[in-house]
């Protein structure tokens, strides 16, 4: 097995190329600095794909073991990153279609966030909420009132609402904008009273 003296000396900024053929040749030293390089870039593919720091780092010593074990079939050392790049993503998918997630809750605690944590108190804080909201709707003049009626009460696209208003999208747009200025200055002015 080939040293890293026989190469010479390597530092961070040794080629590339240099360090892959060495660690072809069985240095490693050289493939030690190879995973120094690009230990983040895998450890981001693998999180990227399985959302999860401990599969991520799990996964991410997997693909450099894979990488060691195959660095003598990479045959252009300059493409090493897009090698090591691939391994990564298709070990990463690999994992998270066989690995699906599986959530393990006790019966008791799923009942639990089933149950409807709405209070008395909440009840009433958002029946007065209605209340302000329909009391500054009124205070607005016919086309504010009528805009924000059909897209927020009526759940209408913008689209349809430039159908039904014959007006541009922008101008409808623009209209909407307008419109919720005026009602949260009407519902600022309602909360000061």
């Amino acid at each position: 097995m080939a040293t890293i003296q026989e190469y010479g000396c390597f530092s961070e900024q040794t080629d590339l190329v240099a360090l892959v053929q060495a660690a072809q040749d069985g240095c490693g030293e050289a493939f030690d600095q190879l995973v120094d390089q690009f230990a983040s870039t895998v450890h981001a593919i693998c999180l990227r794909r399985l959302h999860n720091q401990a599969d991520a780092q799990e996964l991410c010593q997997e693909v450099f073991i894979q990488a060691f074990r195959k660095i003598n079939q990479l045959e252009d050392p300059r493409c090493f990153a897009g090698w090591l790049r691939a391994i990564a993503t298709r070990m990463a998918i690999n994992r998270a279609v066989r690995h699906k997630p599986i959530a393990t809750v006790e019966p008791s605690v799923a009942a639990i966030d089933c149950i409807e944590h709405e209070t008395p108190l909440g009840r009433v804080l958002a029946r007065e909420r209605r209340n302000q909201v329909h009391q500054g709707l009124g205070r607005l003049g016919r086309m504010d009132r009528e805009t924000l009626e059909a897209f927020y009460f009526q759940g209408r696209s913008l689209i349809e609402m430039s159908d039904d208003f014959q007006s541009p999208l922008g101008t409808i747009k623009r209209r909407l904008h307008v419109a919720r200025k005026r009602l949260a200055k009407e519902l600022a002015e309602l909360a000061t009273v």
